[in-house]
């Protein structure tokens, strides 16, 4: 019995956190046994924010060394890199035929990263899609959002599209664009009358989601937040970025709640840390003998002890760049044949045979 496809990739705009390990990484490494898995490095989409093409190449190499090292195994799943299948370039251009402009420009990612490139601000309660247009072509005069950032949605979709996955893990901020896949499929497949592409389904292992907190005493980690403790930090620099944690003054009597940067601290210990630490120091902070600095020694120690196994496997795997080629080249492979079957059956139903 053929496995579901499963498919997942993550944008090469810097190096992997601890949130994509503890939300991604380590259930990737559980479904290599049961799923058809495919994880790739999205440099196309990573191209809607201009990066430098240095940079842009070097966190590829990066990404990939990190995948591996942190268990991704190129036996088990096919692991690629975006722009090595030309196939999903041109389905990205057929699909967007029966993609609507009004419908992209609706998109909260496109809306937020609109305002934020345009330096327009938030928008403001109750206002509606015909100002937000007006404001993005008044903005256009002396900036501009490219029309990548716009149809994001239908690369994203083309990705998971072309390999037909079924199953496809995404955070909360990415729903919305998995549910337009599912659109943009029933469109294609209703509009030529065909059963081509599947829905696909978001996975969440089966668990409720991890959310791994920020260092800032606000919201998740990530890369953009500037609060993110990266799989490749140093012992030094790991240490320091947890020493310098948000806290608050602590509690000043027993059993108080427990504010949100003390709460994220915990999450984190919760991750990384035995569970008897975790209640030593909850216990702490509720007798209110809590030494925050106590505390974020400890943690910083119990997260180095996840780190430092992945972050020497990353510089073994980044020092042997004939083996990078080589999962490449072979993910590639592997992802093309499907990649260009599909294509093949888009342009038949589409009419784009040759004589």
């Amino acid at each position: 019995m053929a496995k579901e496809i499963v498919l997942s990739g993550i944008r090469s705009t810097g190096n992997l956190h601890l949130g994509n390990y503890y939300g991604a990484l380590r259930n990737f490494v559980r479904m290599q046994d049961d799923y058809d898995c495919n994880f790739f490095i999205a440099d196309l989409h990573a191209l809607t924010t201009n990066p430098d093409p240095q940079q842009l190449h070097a966190s590829v190499k990066q990404i990939l060394a990190e995948y591996l090292a942190a268990g991704l195994d190129p036996e088990k799943s096919t692991i690629y890199i975006q722009s090595d299948i030309p196939e999903v370039s041109e389905l990205y251009l057929l699909l967007n035929m029966h993609v609507g402009i009004g419908e992209l420009m609706r998109t909260a990612s496109f809306k937020d990263k609109a305002r934020k490139a345009l330096g327009i601000g938030p928008a403001t309660e109750g206002a509606d899609d015909e100002a937000f247009e007006h404001q993005i072509i008044g903005a256009e005069t002396n900036k501009r959002v490219n029309a990548g950032l716009l149809t994001y949605p239908t690369l994203m979709a083309v990705d998971i599209l072309i390999q037909k996955a079924t199953k496809v893990p995404v955070g909360k901020d990415q729903e919305q664009h998995l549910e337009l896949t599912r659109r943009f499929a029933r469109r294609f497949n209703s509009f030529y009358g065909v059963d081509l592409f599947p829905e696909p389904q978001n996975y969440n292992f089966g668990a409720a989601a991890v959310k791994v907190p920020g260092l800032d005493g606000s919201g998740k980690m990530g890369k953009s937040e500037g609060n993110c403790i990266y799989l490749i930090d140093d012992p030094k620099v790991l240490r320091k970025k947890v020493m310098r944690a948000v806290t608050d003054e602590g509690p000043k009597e027993p059993n108080q709640p427990v504010s949100q940067p003390v709460a994220n601290l915990f999450s984190l210990m919760e991750l990384t840390s035995a569970p008897e630490v975790v209640a030593h120091y909850r216990q702490a902070y509720a007798d209110c003998s809590i030494r925050y600095g106590d505390l974020k020694k400890q943690l910083a120690e119990d997260i180095l002890a996840v780190t430092t196994p992945i972050r020497e496997r990353i510089n073994d795997i980044l020092a042997n760049e004939d083996y990078l080629r080589r999962v490449v080249a072979d993910g590639a492979e592997r992802a093309r044949a499907r990649a260009a079957a599909t294509l093949a059956e888009v342009r038949q139903v589409m009419g784009i045979r040759k004589f």
